[in-house]
């Protein structure tokens, strides 16, 4: 740890024991002349303003992720004796012996909150299930046995699908086509088995769908259907009472808390069932989320569907004209901050751990169905993602470890990659899309859009910065980040900038080097300065060369021109803007590669290569993204 101020960007690792360094890019190149060749006397022209800020933190996952301290609803005396008796799985008739049982049936029906897919809903009148761009005949679809994509695992068992038919029409065009798939789901499913659609994540969505969408499947003449329906509602909840607790990871026990408060709320005699499921629904928040408000999986996608579970959940408590529960409206501000840091200025989703540029509508319907009204939040040390506003241009910095096993889902090998978009334009992009896969992205891709080489930063030998193993999850390699994040001030009269260092241990146990990285994004927005630096930690690897790669993915629909010495490249963007990238020491190539948009479409781009062979003695590269026009 160090308490002075970081290197600024041009500096060498004092351990690389070179005679030269390598010169920075000048502060000042001209806006209208291209970008001149690095000369040595580009020292910087910002100062800081806050040096006496405290050590950066070293972030441990599982640690510096500390959980949200949320204890069980206040009740009565009455009602935690009934609560109690519950959770050791006594029936409603042993818990009120006295009381005559009221017939299994809903109590009211829940207006739903959050709108569908409405082309989703469409294709599924016409008999087809659309997930993620891929259209697939519900006639083909197979309801029973582990032979479905993950995404499509989560749509079709969890019913996920039952929002977007809503939005597809008419209640009486739909409620035909959702008893007819369900029926079919029924017969290819007569009791719980060892298949996906059984986990407790899909069977929690899949009965809280039910309560939130029970019109669609209970709105038939057939009243033995009707009969059957609510009594597999009431199976199913008996089985998630036992069994919620098991889930994989602690958004799908979430997901079946929600469910089961759910069934408590809207099922005559639910009320010892509500009792239990609130109580386990806390406990579970407070284990899914961070002290800022991410959820501990790191993912933006599961940022979102945590906020659509507790959305709907306040639907079914409106329902019966009952208020939910204050923690649940404390995690909701909680959760919507951190997911709008990672919202680029085109409204748009950022491409972090697995997903894809979630479209700005989709984002506002969610925030407003929250009753959220908050600004993003700028400096998530827990969550680990780094937001930097300046003019038009948003910068997004993972500058936090991989999210440990327990909580990962479509892990990625990201640290310390970024991305930028200025105005509407997204000019450094992540691949992003391994949650998709299995639509229109294929499933053979996964694995490799999980990898470092598919986001915007520096690999060593093609080799991930934190092992990417089977079933979205992560291995050994990065365990420690350090984070500093400073204003700084203009000597002169020009603007400053904001400064952001971080730095990650993936590579010290192969190669006895620590990947920093500087990103200096000036206040106005249209210039963003980086280095790369890899520093040696400890004894092991000083000798022999290795490859380094630094990748720049850019967004989509970019033009590009190289310049004629081979290290600069001009960027025209769809919106008529000229940038251009330049590389301090290296060449830099132009290689294919992909970018996932919001609808799980992978568009085809391409990106920008700095590669070059070092000694294992440490290397730094320095970088220049400019605005020109």
């Amino acid at each position: 740890m160090k308490t002075g101020g970081f290197p600024e960007v041009g500096s060498r690792p004092a351990e690389a024991g070179r005679s030269a360094p390598t010169p920075a890019i000048p502060l000042d190149a001209t806006k209208e002349e291209p970008l001149a060749d690095p000369t040595p006397e580009a020292s910087s022209r910002y100062v800081a303003l806050d040096d006496d800020r405290p050590d950066p933190a070293v972030i441990e996952p599982g640690r510096a992720l500390a959980l949200a301290d949320f204890a069980p609803p206040a009740i009565g005396a009455g009602d935690r004796l009934v609560r109690f008796a519950y959770s050791l799985g006594l029936p409603a008739s042993a818990i009120h012996p006295f009381r005559k049982r009221a017939r299994t049936r809903l109590t009211a029906t829940v207006t739903p909150p959050l709108p569908g897919d409405a082309a989703a809903g469409k294709a599924l009148r016409a008999g087809h299930f659309l997930v993620h761009g891929y259209k697939s005949p519900i006639a083909d679809t197979a309801f029973s046995g582990p032979r479905l994509s993950p995404s499509f695992e989560r749509m079709v068992h969890g019913f996920r699908w039952l929002r977007d038919l809503e939005s597809g029409g008419t209640r009486a065009q739909c409620a035909q086509v959702a008893e007819r798939i369900l029926q079919t789901w029924l017969a290819a499913n007569p009791k719980p088995d060892p298949t996906p659609a059984w986990d407790v994540g899909n069977v929690g969505h899949r009965l809280l769908n039910w309560m939130v969408h029970a019109p669609l499947i209970l709105s038939g003449q057939d009243r033995a259907f009707r009969t059957r329906v609510l009594h597999t509602i009431e199976d199913t909840a008996r089985w998630l009472d036992r069994r919620v607790t098991k889930a994989d990871d602690r958004l799908s026990e979430v997901a079946g808390w929600c469910a089961l408060v759910a069934v408590g709320l809207l099922m005559a005699d639910g009320k010892a069932r509500r009792l239990y499921g609130e109580a386990g629904l806390v406990k579970a928040l407070g284990e899914l989320v961070g002290d800022d408000g991410g959820v501990l999986s790191r993912s933006p996608l599961c940022q979102i569907e945590a906020i659509e579970l507790l959305v709907d959940l306040c639907a079914c408590y409106e329902a019966i004209r009952a208020e939910p529960l204050p923690q649940i409206q404390t995690m909701l501000t909680l959760l919507v901050p951190p997911l709008l840091a990672l919202l680029h200025g085109d409204g748009g989703l950022g491409n972090w751990q697995g997903a894809g540029a979630i479209p700005a509508e989709r984002i506002e319907e969610l925030v407003r169905a929250s009753g959220v009204r908050t600004r993003p939040l700028r400096d998530a040390r827990q969550w680990g993602y780094q937001r930097a506003t300046a003019g038009k241009a948003v910068l997004q910095f993972d500058a936090g470890p991989p999210p440990v096993a327990r909580h990962t889902r479509d892990g990625c090998a990201s640290t310390l990659a970024f991305e930028l978009s200025h105005a509407g334009e997204r000019l450094i992009v992540n691949c992003g899309g391994a949650a998709f896969a299995g639509g229109m992205i294929p499933l053979r891709l996964e694995q490799g859009l999980r990898a470092t080489a598919a986001h915007s930063t520096l690999t060593i030998d093609d080799f991930n910065s934190t092992a990417v193993l089977i079933n979205g999850k992560l291995g050994s390699g990065v365990s420690e980040v350090e984070v500093d994040r400073r204003t700084l001030s203009a000597e002169g009269a020009g603007p400053g900038a904001t400064r952001i260092e971080a730095s990650h241990n993936g590579y010290v146990s192969r190669y006895g080097l620590t990947h920093r990285r500087i990103l200096i994004l000036r206040d106005d927005g249209t210039e963003l300065r980086g280095e790369d630096l890899l520093v040696p930690s400890g004894r092991k690897g000083k000798r022999g060369m290795i490859g380094v790669a630094l990748r720049f993915h850019l967004g989509p629909h970019i033009e590009l021109a190289a310049s004629a010495d081979g290290k600069g490249v001009t960027l025209s963007l769809p919106d008529g803007s000229l940038w251009q990238f330049r590389s301090g020491r290296d060449a830099v190539g132009i290689e294919e590669s992909l970018w996932a948009d919001g609808l799980g479409r992978p568009i085809g781009t391409r990106q920008l290569v700095v590669t070059a062979k070092v000694p294992r003695s440490g290397e730094s590269f320095s970088w220049l993204l400019k605005k020109m026009r």
